[in-house]
């Protein structure tokens, strides 16, 4: 691919991106949105990480490697779930994903 060629299709997919963030705040400056398109826009954050999050957990070659290494994520996933029930917080999420990915890993 020439740089020609390259520059060509930075700046387009640039300018399309651009379009598609940009176009929506204007046309919708000023305007109320309704209540339920309001809820609706509410679940893209938790649908888009629950996408990654099942597409890093459930592969089709996740089981490859072996069948505790295909475990391991699930284990911790759950126990994540576990910890995000009982503490509603982040950090230890994160934290108690880490530890007992890394305290799998060793067994």
């Amino acid at each position: 691919m020439s740089t020609s060629q390259f520059l060509v299709l930075w700046l387009s997919s640039f300018a399309f991106i651009l379009a598609c963030r940009v176009v929506p705040v204007v046309a919708l400056r000023g305007r109320p949105l309704s209540p339920r398109v309001v809820e609706a826009l509410g679940y893209i954050p938790p649908a888009a990480f629950a996408a990654l999050v099942a597409n890093d957990l459930l592969s089709p070659s996740m089981f490859d490697a072996g069948l505790w290494a295909g475990l391991m994520p699930l284990v911790a996933a759950g126990v994540v779930a576990l910890v995000a029930w009982r503490t509603r917080s982040m950090l230890w999420c994160c934290v108690a994903g880490v530890v007992t990915y890394v305290l799998l890993s060793l067994v």
